[in-house]
């Protein structure tokens, strides 16, 4: 005798019936989870969304830790920038020119707009450095040399940071 043992289509009749009875029960059965869990079941099953960060209008963050106070000094980049950055950020504040030309014809041209530079030096500054225009910067020394007059004419500590 062979028996054959299907799976019945649709719930069985057990299911159907714990089903209804949690149906009809639910809010005593939300209650006495509540009760026993002193409120956390209420928070799983509505769980409120955390509060939206409201805009204020800025385009970037600073960290509250950082420093407000900038620490300018006068870097010259691989690339032959001279800028004056912020020693605790690293952004550039100013863009005073950049080293032209190769090898030992190297020279300083000032950012302004006859050297072909669109945003030129305020200025004040530009004043202050106009007879470093074209002064010959031809080895690593020479840099370092020019760091530190722009520096000091400028009125900012020594170089403090070499970054490259």
């Amino acid at each position: 005798m062979v028996h054959i043992i299907s799976k019945r289509d649709g719930p069985h009749r057990e299911e159907a019936a714990a089903k209804d009875f949690i149906q009809k029960n639910r809010t005593k059965i939300d209650a006495v989870a509540n009760h026993l869990t002193g409120g956390r079941w209420q928070e799983l099953r509505n769980p409120t969304p955390p509060p939206q960060p409201q805009p204020s209008g800025k385009l970037w963050y600073t960290p509250p830790g950082r420093p407000r106070e900038a620490e300018p000094y006068v870097r010259i980049s691989l690339n032959g920038r001279v800028v004056i950055a912020d020693l605790a950020s690293g952004r550039q504040l100013h863009f005073v020119g950049e080293l032209r030309g190769k090898g030992q014809s190297r020279y300083f041209a000032l950012a302004t707009r006859e050297n072909g530079l669109f945003d030129p030096l305020d200025e004040g500054i530009r004043k202050v450095l106009a007879d470093l225009e074209g002064a010959s910067v031809p080895d690593e020394t020479s840099e370092q040399r020019l760091e530190q007059v722009i520096a000091g004419r400028l009125g900012l500590d020594a170089v403090a940071k070499r970054a490259e």
